[in-house]
């Protein structure tokens, strides 16, 4: 079969989507905080036979410019954040092949919390589950778990490294077959094909025996989206499914090629991952009407939104220095977080002390300057570029107004996709990885990897 693309939808379980303002948007629903919400969007999204719906999370409210929370209340900026995990599931109750992937943390759970939790989602939803490892961003987030500050950025990968060995080591446990339910004999599961894990590393300790069997796809599938150089080591090293932000085909292409070439090094096979490109579509019957769609869209962002978004992924308060103001390198050098936007900024700005109107100007955080608009053959050229160049194995969808961004590039698009032979026009198969094509992990199968291959 020819090589197709993976189709991704990008949400958040809050007040808005990844752009802050589109609950501002006059056609957005706005009962966020309900099942029904969600399930909407589930629907959508499996009916244009999408791989995923994803959540992104985080673990506190945008609060890091000035240091306060009003302004992220006031204008709706992500300050309604609800546990992801449990609105997949209300989700995963009214689809059937749909994968179900989130955002859960190594820097603030514990390794056998997270593995319990995404192995149960996996079973529930009939394998259909992803699990998206990041390493948290920020302050807010230390604070709101316990801890003073946010810990130093290739510090976190160093501990995350451990922390994937831990959750792998528990999902491999339980072998398949090792389920009996003999009701005659009283016999329930072998015992000598459930093991303990009895690990003790630098970071963590952790026992066991694993309390959750393993699902029909094996366990959940990997997510990662490092864009640092760390960050694609560590994508690298486990991403089964990678996010990646690229703003252009060039770009793309260096970002494609860095990360399967970290694969390599780690001792796996490249074509077992699937890199997604962030995408955010405006789209309609013709480019005339998608151009309206965008000219309301562009009045929605307000400056603020950037800021703080800027100041929450980077761990830096931008409300210290004056808009115009250049930040001294010691400063850039301060920041944390996602420091693939610090060093976009400064690779486009062209700037070695860029300003915070800068980062707001080449970030594109809380904007939508990269919209891709037009009609379903303007946007599907632009995809088939990204795709058939290597720039991507697939797309992340983001929405500028829900549930419509995505009824529209369902209603639009992905015929158009499904034309051109670049889309699927029916599941291969029940779990997320028959679907994304990705093999069933035989127990262990990751310890084959070199140890030194993240370092």
């Amino acid at each position: 079969m020819n090589r197709q693309m993976v189709l991704v939808g990008f949400l958040q379980a809050q007040n808005c989507t990844n752009l802050p303002s589109s609950w501002r948007h006059p056609d957005s629903r706005d009962d966020s905080m309900s099942a029904d919400y969600y399930q909407e969007i589930a629907k959508i999204l499996e009916a244009g036979k999408f791989h995923m719906a994803f959540f992104d999370d985080r673990l506190a409210m945008p609060d890091r410019y000035g240091n306060d929370h009003a302004h992220t209340v006031e204008y709706g900026i992500r300050c309604v954040k609800m546990d992801p995990l449990i609105v997949l599931t209300t989700m995963g109750m009214v689809t059937d092949k749909l994968g179900l992937g989130a955002t859960c943390s190594t820097t603030y759970y514990e390794p056998f919390d997270v593995a319990r939790r995404f192995a149960t989602l996996d079973l529930m939803s009939g394998g259909r589950a992803g699990w998206n490892v990041v390493t948290s961003l920020n302050d807010g987030e230390a604070l709101n778990m316990g801890r003073d500050s946010h810990p130093e950025h290739d510090s976190r990968y160093d501990k995350a490294d451990e922390f994937m060995e831990v959750v792998l080591g528990h999902w491999d446990t339980w072998e398949d077959g090792a389920l009996i339910m003999d009701k005659k004999s009283g016999r329930f599961a072998d015992p000598t094909k459930v093991k303990r894990l009895d690990h003790k590393g630098p970071a963590f300790k952790s026992r066991g025996p694993f309390t959750v069997p393993r699902s029909q796809q094996g366990h959940p599938v990997i997510i990662q989206a490092g864009a640092s150089g760390r960050g694609q080591r560590f994508a690298g090293r486990w991403g089964e499914v990678i996010f990646t932000a690229a703003r252009n085909l060039a770009a793309a292409k260096e970002g494609y090629a860095a990360v399967r070439n970290q694969a390599a090094k780690a001792g796996r096979d490249p074509e077992q991952m699937f890199l997604c490109n962030l995408t955010t579509p405006v789209c309609a019957a013709t480019k005339a009407e998608a151009e309206d769609k965008m000219a309301l869209i562009n009045k929605l962002p307000l400056q603020i939104d950037a800021l703080s978004l800027l100041a929450e992924a980077l761990n830096y308060d931008f409300a210290s220095k004056d808009l115009d103001e250049p930040l001294t390198t010691d400063e850039l050098k301060s920041m944390q977080g996602i420091l693939g936007i610090r060093d976009g900024v400064l690779k486009n700005s062209g700037k070695s002390n860029p300003s915070a109107r800068d980062f707001v100007t080449f970030s594109g955080r809380g904007q939508v300057q990269d919209a891709m608009v037009g009609g379903p053959k303007e946007i599907a050229d632009r995809l088939e570029e990204m795709f058939v160049e290597r720039g991507c194995d697939g797309l992340v969808i983001a929405a500028t107004y829900v549930p419509g961004s995505y009824a529209d590039f369902v209603q639009h698009v992905v015929p158009e996709l499904q034309r051109r032979g670049l889309f699927q026009k029916e599941y291969r198969g029940k779990t997320l990885r028959e679907n994304l094509g990705l093999k069933r992990p035989a127990a262990g199968a990751w310890k084959v990897q070199p140890r030194d291959a993240a370092e």
